[in-house]
């Protein structure tokens, strides 16, 4: 009897799947920002436990990030995804009535245990879809990601500044995420895991390099959200009040850059993707710190947003592709090496900064970034 054909993973289901996991991942992480002024409140705790606790949903995500690849190879992606949309909407409302720090840690560990379950399932499940497209995909799933955070932040700062508890702001905000990965479930990938492999796989090979790599992209847009404001008030190019445009032009590119990904990619290749948007994001460094004429160097962070917004969805797809390490593993790896990036490079950024300055923390920044065109052709291998 002969061998039936292999469905295809990529359906217009499928597709719309992945970008509802994508959108609720974006979506959860957002509404927690606008919540943390009403925690610290409410605990009255000083910004060094703050600091601390909110290292705790660092700690839940990398934690769970390094359990999910092996899983997900495993299992496959779709109970993973399921179970971390669902756990963000479960622990959303309890970060706004834990009463001590212990409590509030513990569902913040939660929390960036979901977060990271489907962060990793998720982009898995997008290698999946995207390697039986005979296009490319990774940039557009992204884009929901971006798109997700400012709906979140957006909805519940809205709710909040018109007098709604943080309580019922997040309840509401729950419901549209556990509505949203319902909707989901049932397209989902059922089939990617095999219920082999091991537990734990540490990167190896290229992998190695590409999560190096993606550490340096996540760290760039940390520092972006972290520390842009103080840089542009430190070089004066604009006042304190206005300092929040950098982020904002940041911002912007990078999401637009994002939905025109997949067809620049999909004309030009990853390696030109990776070669020029790499340069792109270092002229945007040289002309943000280099430029004394403010509406000049504030057009520095659009670069550096554009130049940077399609290099992670093409390590992603590097990841899914390459022989090294079983995709699920290596898209793991990546993902806990570049959220790692987010977590501990700006606190690095911080220590550069004491000692040097902050102009010299961002031209590191740029030395790092140029390690993306260079290495674009080693990368990528025989891939054009």
């Amino acid at each position: 009897m002969p061998d039936l054909p292999t469905p295809s993973a990529n359906t217009p289901a499928t597709r719309l799947a992945t970008r509802l996991a994508f959108l609720v991942a974006g979506f959860g992480i957002a509404c927690w920002a606008p919540l943390v002024p009403f925690a610290k409140l409410r605990l009255g705790v000083d910004d060094a436990t703050l600091g601390l606790l909110l290292l705790c949903l660092g700690i839940g995500s990398v934690v769970a990030m390094l359990a999910t690849g092996p899983l997900s190879a495993r299992y496959g992606t779709k109970p993973v995804i399921v179970g971390g949309g669902l756990g963000l909407a479960i622990v959303l409302p309890l970060l706004t009535v834990a009463a001590s720090p212990a409590t509030l840690g513990a569902a913040l560990f939660l929390f960036g245990a979901a977060l990271g379950s489907i962060d990793v399932a998720m982009n898995v499940h997008a290698v999946e879809v995207e390697r039986d497209s005979d296009r490319p995909l990774m940039s557009g799933f992204h884009a929901l990601f971006s798109i997700g955070g400012f709906a979140g932040s957006v909805l519940t700062t809205f709710l909040l500044s018109y007098g709604v508890t943080p309580l019922v702001a997040t309840l509401v905000a729950a419901a549209i995420m556990a509505a949203a990965t319902i909707a989901a479930a049932p397209r989902l990938l059922a089939t990617s895991g095999n219920g082999e492999g091991p537990i734990f796989a540490f990167p190896r090979g290229v992998v190695l390099l590409l999560a190096g790599l993606t550490a340096v992209t996540f760290l760039t847009e940390g520092a972006m959200l972290d520390w842009s404001a103080l840089l542009i008030t430190d070089l004066g190019l604009a006042a304190r009040d206005q300092a929040g445009l950098g982020y904002i032009l940041f911002a912007i590119a990078m999401t637009a850059g994002r939905f025109g990904g997949d067809a620049l990619t999909a004309r030009f290749g990853d390696v030109r993707v990776l070669v020029w948007g790499g340069a792109l994001a270092v002229a945007g460094f040289v002309l943000l710190l280099a430029t004394a004429v403010p509406t000049v160097a504030l057009a520095g962070f659009l670069l550096i947003g554009f130049g940077a917004s399609n290099v992670v969805p093409v390590y992603f797809r590097l990841a899914g592709v390459q022989t090294a390490m079983p995709a699920a593993l290596a898209v793991g790896a990546i993902t806990t090496t570049g959220y790692a990036g987010i977590l501990v490079g700006p606190a690095g950024i911080g220590f550069v900064a004491q000692a040097l300055g902050l102009p010299a923390a961002f031209w590191l920044l740029a030395g790092l970034m140029v390690l993306v065109p260079m290495t674009a052709r080693f990368v990528a291998g025989d891939r054009p």
